[in-house]
């Protein structure tokens, strides 16, 4: 069964993907941006912009070694953070004007990071650009652990990824290879559970919200039976 017709995933997408130097959303910095626009399935449908940005401080080498950013690199060859910050929350806020929806694995890591970083700035957030919330958002690892909870296994992008049977177009972790295998792995998800393509981007964030809440929900528990310290955030996508 396919998607419905004239159903979202027939219309345009924005993927969005975040390297940084670290895993703290509050005082690490975001160090490139991919956006790739994608009117159907393919490269050949995707138009990719990318930003190389100076994050001003030290990228330590633990991120270096995810990403292959140097602080040198960087320095030499990035953008000032505050300009190319803005020029990707102004493309990032048009789309979602025009009820493009923003795609991303794990998208509240790269919307907390981008938020923080445009106030450390003095620049305008998402939120405030738009007026409201951040919507509609698509976040294939909230859809994965919503409609296949209890499938064994890492829930990684290249574990998603090969669950469905597919190969990426070059080295993960990279920004733009990232999010054009992010949208592979949702254009799958729609294959197999027709309901997605059925639903409005609506219907579908609040079903978002309902399948992080349920999955964090679940994670502290087992957090606290380990006698370890719950951390994960029930409010999805920020």
């Amino acid at each position: 069964m396919n998607a419905a017709a004239d159903s979202w995933i027939d219309r345009p997408l924005l993927g969005f993907d975040t390297e940084t130097t670290g895993t703290n959303v509050a005082d690490d910095r975001i160090a490139t941006v991919a956006l790739v626009h994608s009117v159907g399935p393919g490269r050949e449908n995707e138009t990719v912009a990318t930003w190389l940005i100076d994050p001003g401080v030290e990228i330590p080498e633990p991120a270096q070694r995810v990403h292959g950013i140097s602080t040198e690199h960087a320095r030499t060859h990035g953008m000032r953070p505050a300009p190319a910050l803005d020029e990707v929350a102004g493309m990032i806020a048009d789309a979602l004007r025009q009820d493009v929806p923003l795609v991303a694995f794990n998208i509240s890591f790269d919307l907390a990071i981008l938020e923080h970083e445009l106030r450390r700035y003095g620049l305008p957030t998402l939120e405030e650009r738009l007026g409201h919330e951040i919507a509609p958002v698509l976040d294939a690892l909230v859809i994965d652990r919503g409609l296949d909870r209890f499938r064994k296994g890492k829930r990684t992008l290249t574990a998603v990824l090969e669950h469905y049977g597919l190969t990426q177009d070059g080295r993960l972790h990279t920004a733009d290879v990232d999010v054009s295998a992010t949208l592979d792995v949702l254009r799958a998800q729609v294959a197999k559970f027709p309901q997605l393509g059925q639903s409005s981007l609506a219907e579908l964030h609040r079903e978002q919200m309902t399948w992080h809440r349920s999955w964090a929900e679940n994670f502290n528990e087992y957090l606290r039976s380990k006698g370890r310290t719950p951390d994960a955030n029930p409010n999805w996508p920020m």
